[in-house]
């Protein structure tokens, strides 16, 4: 980790367990080393720092590209390895970047449902994430976190003290469509994104609800 990373780690992790009494996991199950992509349901603000927080080793986020323009802050998120991506994070120019941390041997949390959560509750994949497996041979972690809509939601203004869980689940291979997509015509393709996009939130949905975290 850099020092600028391990220091908002470790302010992370104390702040987490502090205030938000969290609970982690199953971490073993995002390998130490080599490519990874993280996929996750996303409900909060909390939601990158929480999942990033729970394994020891550096992960790459996705923002704005626009809060890259201050040269300070655009500074301190290159340091926190954030990856800048247009508003919906579906730009050439960001797929590049998270496919660049992939064949690097990095981690990228990458969010299927594509947009925060307005009420808590799950929404429908979309097929960008299916698009990243494809182009990747990273194994995939599914990660689901509960608690973070009630403790910071799109509707609140400053997090509450309310109790945050991330459970990761086990890495998931798609080696079968991986090598359908590289001889499939083009609307084939298409629907393997989407396959590929829901199979994961089918099992993010699955994890079951933890204690005092709804």
């Amino acid at each position: 980790m850099k020092p600028v990373y391990r220091i908002t780690w470790a302010a992370c992790r104390a702040y987490f367990a502090l205030w938000h009494r969290w609970r982690v996991y199953h971490p073993e199950r995002v390998p130490l080393t080599g490519p990874v992509i993280i996929a996750a349901n996303h409900a909060s603000f909390l939601d990158p720092p929480l999942i990033g927080s729970g394994v020891p080793r550096p992960i790459n986020y996705l923002a704005r590209e626009s809060l890259f323009r201050s040269p300070a802050f655009g500074w301190y998120l290159r340091q926190l390895n954030c990856v800048p991506v247009d508003r919906d994070g579906a730009g050439a120019a960001g797929l590049k970047g998270i496919l660049d941390r992939l064949h690097a041997g990095g981690v990228v949390i990458l969010f299927p449902e594509g947009t925060r959560s307005a009420d808590g509750q799950l929404m429908p994949a979309r097929s960008g994430v299916g698009l990243t497996v494809i182009k990747s041979d990273a194994p995939v972690v599914p990660v689901r976190v509960f608690g973070t809509y009630a403790a910071w939601n799109r509707h609140t203004i400053l997090p509450r003290p309310r109790q945050v869980v991330v459970k990761y689940g086990q890495p998931m291979d798609f080696a079968a469509l991986r090598a359908e997509a590289k001889t499939c015509p083009k609307p084939r393709l298409k629907q393997i994104y989407q396959e590929i996009a829901d199979q994961l939130m089918a099992v993010v949905a699955q994890q079951e609800p933890a204690p005092d975290a709804k």
